[in-house]
């Protein structure tokens, strides 16, 4: 199963849908995951026209009250428990065990193991790394029985300011575990 990762989009006014690079790097996943800050509902419409969506309550989601949007989701995929939340330093609790924890919040793209789980933050789309609005950086999860990969994808440099390309600060990063080394890793874990 492949899954598309996205957070913190806090679509502005001036930008009425995400960048088409997203429908890009979303092409051909089978779910799209929202780790909150949607700020603005549509986006979900949007990327439902991709891949069905799930998405995780963010502090600035005033008042969102959509089916799709919960505090926290948990998922079995493939043999696989994935729990998606806005900040994984909120002190929310999953109902149950999690192999894979998305994240958002930071708006800094990341992949870490730690305590028993790959942790991945797809960073922002649309303001990464907390920079003015342009192209940023989306994950995506490749999730079979015995092996899980995750994947940040830049979305390249934009929109043009001036004529000039703004930079994306965003990084590409990957990284594959399979399931006897993430079991291992939970032995390990105190």
């Amino acid at each position: 199963m492949r899954i598309g990762l996205i957070s913190d989009t806090h679509l502005p006014s001036s930008i009425r849908e995400p960048w088409p690079e997203v429908a890009r790097a979303f092409r051909g996943v089978d779910l799209i995951l929202h780790a909150g800050d949607i700020v603005v509902p549509r986006i979900l419409d949007w990327l439902e026209e991709i891949a069905p969506v799930l998405a995780a309550l963010g502090n600035d989601d005033f008042g969102l009250e959509d089916p799709r949007v919960r505090q926290f989701h948990t998922l079995d995929v493939e043999g696989w428990t994935v729990g998606l939340v806005h900040d994984v330093a909120s002190g929310v609790r999953f109902d149950r065990p999690v192999d894979i924890v998305v994240g958002g919040h930071t708006h800094y793209e990341r992949i870490t193991r730690r305590d028993g789980a790959v942790f991945v933050n797809p960073g922002s789309a649309t303001s990464p790394h907390q920079y003015s609005t342009r192209l940023g950086t989306v994950g995506i999860l490749e999730i079979e029985r015995e092996r899980l990969r995750a994947t940040i994808l830049s979305l390249g440099d934009g929109p043009l300011v001036g004529g000039v390309a703004l930079p994306n600060p965003g990084r590409e990063l990957r990284l594959e575990v399979s399931r006897e080394g993430l079991s291992n890793l939970k032995e390990a874990a105190p």
